[in-house]
């Protein structure tokens, strides 16, 4: 990089401050999405669309503006992405209903993409001859940006600070500080623009070169299996009688360690035997989460897992940079598209679908049909419309399980939580719980085990090119003429 106005260590601290505000404002709307819920009046379906949001939003956003990093430059997408927080946080503080919500959510999301379209190709041109290990360095701060989140929100909560306002205006903390780091100082072109790449070579290089598209479907799986699971992680263990909290927690922190460790580990193996190595421990990992049963045991193999899916996301990016140059700032928009769009579009719904099915089979006929003739009796009077909510649930379970002999699924789980939702009755509701717990829990494990074949197939995909590379002399990372 050749422009000496050109401040690296300015830049690369903007943008892992930027990251936090992205992992941060990830992490809060998902947490605030109960309080959102009990004050709105909002059916699941509709917090469904503003949680999702925080997924599609990001891929949307990647897609739309990584192509125009090297057209209008870096800084000028980072500068909508601290507009795009801005605004979205303030119009989810200030919103009145479900439409005003979605709008926030997607606003916000838009601008995490932003800061990914911007800062991932800024990152690779800062750091021209060490890719891999500086965008592992910059996506520290991720995982980071959750730990300092949830550990900033619990905080809240234990001093009696418990408005979910206050939670989402903690985004405003790290944007205020990468709009002051960024916005003003002189950024340097793309690294395709300073080696004279063309918008035309771009896309061709991002489309039509093998090993990137065997990269884009490696990306649909570790994606997956890294971001899926840490999704449905809290609920699963929280159901199970476990600090589902303190276990992402754990996850995150040491998946921040581990990748700002990464330049010893990748000189070490190198970024194809990384990935492969990586396969192998998210596989053990979830097999052993879908298989724990004691406290112990779920931390071991979170510990595993977090091992195993630390170095997935960002060595990617740096091989799809080192391996195919000329793919430039759409090559790694495109990376986090796909990444982020399978997640939201495929992964977290499908574990949602598997662990109803097999939590369903947990849930026992003759219990729940006596408790929901007691919420019917006790809560028939209730005009508050959580509890008329909840005997209407029950009640449309009692009549189909007396039409078929068999108790509908989703329908009997959705009906334990709107008894648990209703906050009437607190007999009832510990029925509910312990019966709706168990059931969820080993649903939720059960979709880990299915999460685990993909790591399968990532080994053998991530082995092949790194027993390619070996047999070529070793990694090598490919330059585009004329870059500085």
């Amino acid at each position: 990089m050749s422009d000496s106005n050109v401040n690296t260590s300015r830049l690369f601290l903007g943008s892992c401050v930027a990251l936090i505000a992205t992992s941060v404002a990830f992490a809060t709307v998902g947490a605030i999405m109960l309080a959102l819920k009990r004050e709105f009046v909002l059916t699941n379906e509709q917090v469904g669309w503003i949680g999702g949001a925080a997924l599609w939003g990001f891929a949307v956003s990647q897609l739309l503006f990584a192509p125009l990093a090297d057209s209008i430059g870096m800084r000028a997408l980072l500068r909508t992405s601290f507009v795009a927080h801005v605004v979205g946080v303030l119009t989810m503080i200030f919103a009145t209903g479900f439409s005003t919500l979605f709008a926030g959510a997607l606003i916000i999301a838009m601008g995490n993409g932003l800061v990914e379209a911007a800062c991932n190709p800024l990152v690779a041109t800062l750091f021209p001859d060490n890719k891999t290990v500086k965008l592992n360095k910059f996506h520290v701060w991720f995982p980071g940006g959750v730990v300092i989140g949830g550990l900033a929100a619990f905080g809240l909560d234990a001093v009696g600070v418990t408005g979910w306002q206050v939670k989402i205006a903690l985004v405003l903390i790290p944007t205020a500080a990468y709009g002051w780091l960024l916005l003003r100082e002189p950024f340097p072109a793309t690294e395709g623009v300073q080696a004279g790449v063309s918008m035309g070579e771009m896309f061709k290089a991002a489309f039509t070169t093998p090993l990137m598209l065997l990269l884009l479907v490696a990306m649909t799986m570790t994606a997956s299996v890294e971001l899926g699971p840490n999704r449905w992680v809290p609920a699963v263990l929280e159901a199970g009688g476990f600090a589902g909290i303190l276990v992402l927690v754990w996850i995150n922190g040491l998946m921040a360690v581990m990748r700002y460790r990464a330049g010893a580990v990748v000189h070490r193996l190198s970024p194809t035997g990384v990935l492969t190595a990586s396969a192998v421990l998210a596989g053990v990992g979830l097999f052993g989460l879908g298989n724990a049963s004691s406290g112990p045991a779920v931390f071991a193999s979170a510990t595993v897992f977090a091992l195993g899916v630390c170095y997935f996301w960002p060595t990617l990016l740096g091989v799809a940079s080192e391996r195919v140059p000329k793919s430039g700032a759409l090559g790694m928009g495109l990376m986090g598209t796909v990444g982020m769009a399978t997640v939201g579009l495929i992964a977290a719904p499908q574990m949602g679908r598997i662990a109803d099915e097999f939590a369903h089979e947990r849930i026992p006929a003759q219990e729940v049909t006596l408790l929901f003739e007691r919420t019917a009796m006790v809560l028939g009077n209730n005009d508050d419309p959580d509890a008329m909510a909840a005997v209407a649930a029950a009640t449309g379970v009692l009549q189909s399980f007396v039409i078929t002999g068999q108790l509908p699924s989703p329908g009997t789980a959705n009906a334990l939580r709107s008894v648990i939702a209703s906050d009437a009755d607190a007999d009832l509701i510990g029925q509910a719980q312990a019966i709706l717990g168990p059931a969820d829990n080993y649903g939720g494990r059960v979709s880990f085990l299915y999460m685990v074949p993909l790591c399968g197939i990532l080994f053998l995909i991530f082995g092949a090119l790194d027993l390619k590379d070996r047999k070529a002399g070793g990694y090598r990372v490919e330059s585009l003429e004329g870059a500085a």
